[in-house]
């Protein structure tokens, strides 16, 4: 049967399914069993006629990755860990879901046609090789892997550029520097100001931050963040990676660039225009926002979610990050300037300092006295290519490990 000879009623089914199919976007979840990655999963099932799961990636988290496919259905998963490739492929057998294994995997899953979205969640230095093969693939990314960008912000922001490819942010303080830029020209920015809730230890002396514990570290006050980032936050290591990233992001000098406490964390961010006029993008500390607005731009879209009740708010407060006694934001805007590979020793000896303290093996403190030693004892090289950023990260975590070592 042709087209023509088709009913009236027919034919509109045939254009709503087409239309359907056109309007839903594909996304890809790279890190899909982290905190990002499951938030971002309940944005697409809260919004079945606008977004659709294409594919899930995890890398240890063989069963929650199941449980997740089993559920949305992707065209294809991805597990990292080689070693529970079986245990994956046996439990979606069956159920029309394509299973690979391996790092390299996840790096060519995002390479796939039918993509429209690709979510980077995953953390840490691991979410550079799929965001560049992302970008030449001429997917749109939606950025949750700051580290991505302070390790080769140059390298992304130029692919980006040479490809055409639109990266949004989903950090909630880059997604609303994002937001207030709308309609405006760069050249009229004079200065953007990055909130900070100050985290859990905000107010807090040397003396105290001796003897915090890692518990005390991941009880932060107003975000439900996985591990990693929730030190990076108490740390005030975050806030640097993100002024890092901002630079890229924005195409800011970095002298443009502040940091701000706001311990209500309503206002996310603020961009300072040359007339002196201040635009702020505000709403309750929830990442699943941030998260949608990047899924769905250049929409916006309804959700379910809670509404800020100025009511319930008698005050904002503001003011300056203690520098003193968190000295990782400094070495953030010290690696920045320097450029070159200091970024990249910056975000390595984090990796490895962090996770060693969350082991026990080094004090909250220890965390900043590797990456200095780090910044200042691994080779400077001032315009490094892609192999450099390999080489360095792993020279440096071997390094920094070392570091570790002998203070336990």
């Amino acid at each position: 049967m042709t087209p023509n000879n088709l009913s009236h009623s027919k034919k509109c089914c045939i254009f709503v399914v087409y239309y359907f199919h056109h309007l839903v976007k594909n996304i890809a979840i790279l890190g899909s069993t982290g905190s990002i990655g499951r938030q971002a999963l309940e944005v697409i099932k809260n919004n079945p006629l606008n977004f659709r799961v294409s594919v899930l990636t995890a890398y240890h988290s063989a069963d929650k990755l199941i449980e997740q496919a089993i559920e949305f259905k992707p065209d294809a998963v991805v597990i990292g860990c080689e070693n529970s490739y079986e245990k994956v492929k046996s439990a979606l057998n069956g159920s029309g879901t394509r299973v690979s294994a391996g790092s390299e995997e996840i790096n060519n899953i995002v390479e796939r046609e039918d993509i429209d979205i690709v979510l980077v969640a995953l953390v840490g230095f691991a979410g550079l090789k799929p965001v560049l093969r992302a970008l030449k693939a001429r997917r749109t990314i939606a950025l949750a892997n700051k580290e991505s960008l302070v390790v080769a912000g140059e390298l992304i922001t130029q692919l980006a550029h040479e490809n055409e490819v639109t990266i949004l942010p989903v950090d909630s303080e880059h997604s609303a520097i994002f937001q207030c830029l709308a309609g405006e020209k760069s050249d009229s920015i004079e200065k953007i100001y990055l909130t900070a809730s100050g985290g859990p230890f905000f107010g807090k002396n040397k003396l105290f931050l001796e003897n915090v514990t890692v518990s005390d570290a991941l009880h932060h006050p107003k975000w439900e963040m996985g591990q990693k980032i929730t030190v990076d936050s108490a740390s005030m290591m975050n806030k640097g990676l993100e002024v890092i990233e901002a630079k890229w992001l924005f195409n800011l000098d970095i002298s443009q660039i502040d940091v701000i406490i706001h311990p209500q964390t309503i206002i996310h961010s603020i961009v300072q225009f040359v007339d002196g006029s201040l635009k702020a993008q505000m709403g309750l500390p929830d990442m699943r926002l941030p998260i949608q607005f990047a899924l769905s731009y250049p929409t916006r879209i309804s959700s379910p979610l809670p509404r800020f009740d100025f009511t319930s708010q008698t005050a904002f407060t503001f003011s300056p990050p203690d520098r003193k006694n968190f000295r990782n934001l400094d070495l953030a805007y010290f690696a920045i300037r320097q450029a070159g590979n200091m970024p990249c020793i910056l975000n390595a000896a984090n990796e490895v300092a962090v996770e060693a303290f969350l082991k026990g093996r080094i004090r909250f403190l220890q965390i900043t006295s590797v990456i200095e030693q780090c910044m200042e004892d691994i080779s400077y090289i001032e315009k490094p290519d892609f192999e450099d950023l390999i080489e360095t990260n792993q020279e440096t975590k071997t390094y920094a490990q070392y570091l570790v070592k002998s203070y336990f």
